[in-house]
């Protein structure tokens, strides 16, 4: 029963916190440009040092390459905040978002000259995309697929791990404007990012690097991969 009543306040308070972030960014953000936001994903702005957002992320958000995420079908409010995470706040504070070992993310000298407005136009753009099915990543480890999906549905209780289903639905669609979509993103990347929560050089979650202290590497790659065949 006190497991029970633990994993259950351990969910609620994750459902509440993606709420509050939910309406934090949806009041902040202007009206976006959908056309702008498409002209800036498939060329870029190179006077500004802008890349082809197309060229690392594929055909409207469906990556071919596992470094790279999908973006298609991910909220606007989720991708319009990670971008802001790969950039200082301040001259003397570094982003909360990193790569491994504090070093600058790919992603910093991108966002460096990107406006607000310019965020918000191509992820508007983004989240308006479909996951192409046959493009979409896939669980291939059966030996760890009992393990992942008990760690995705039940979490670990006895870690005071919540299940990830709470914030990214049961179906890993994720919920819009608050947690983003795991299901058909790769494995690899997924693995990547709970490991980079765990040492806090991804420190724009302070939810999910608590979940993640408390998972090892086995329980990082079995729930990545079950996630990613999630549909």
């Amino acid at each position: 029963m006190k497991r029970v009543l633990s994993k259950f306040i351990i969910t609620s308070s994750l459902i509440a916190g993606c709420s509050v972030l939910n309406f934090a960014y949806a009041a902040d953000a202007a009206k976006p440009d959908l056309q702008k936001g498409e002209q800036l994903y498939l060329n870029g702005n190179m006077a500004k040092g802008v890349l082809a957002c197309v060229t690392c992320h594929g055909d409207a958000g469906n990556s071919t390459l596992e470094a790279n995420p999908n973006l298609a079908q991910q909220p606007f409010e989720y991708i319009v905040k990670q971008l802001g995470d790969f950039r200082p706040k301040k001259d003397d504070v570094p982003a909360t978002r990193l790569a491994a070992g504090g070093a600058p993310a790919v992603m910093a000298s991108i966002v460096a000259n990107m406006t607000s407005e310019e965020m918000r136009d191509v992820a508007y753009y983004l989240s308006q995309q479909t996951l192409d099915p046959t493009k979409a990543a896939t669980a291939t480890k059966m030996e760890t697929l009992e393990r992942g999906q008990k760690i995705w549905r039940g979490g670990l209780p006895e870690r005071g791990v919540a299940a990830c289903a709470a914030c990214h639905s049961p179906n890993g669609a994720g919920l819009p404007g608050q947690y983003p979509r795991l299901s058909g993103q790769f494995p690899s990347y997924i693995a990547e990012q709970l490991r980079l929560f765990r040492s806090g050089d991804r420190n724009n979650q302070i939810m999910m690097h608590d979940i993640a202290d408390r998972m090892n590497d086995a329980d990082i790659d079995a729930v990545a991969d079950y996630a990613a065949g999630l549909r």
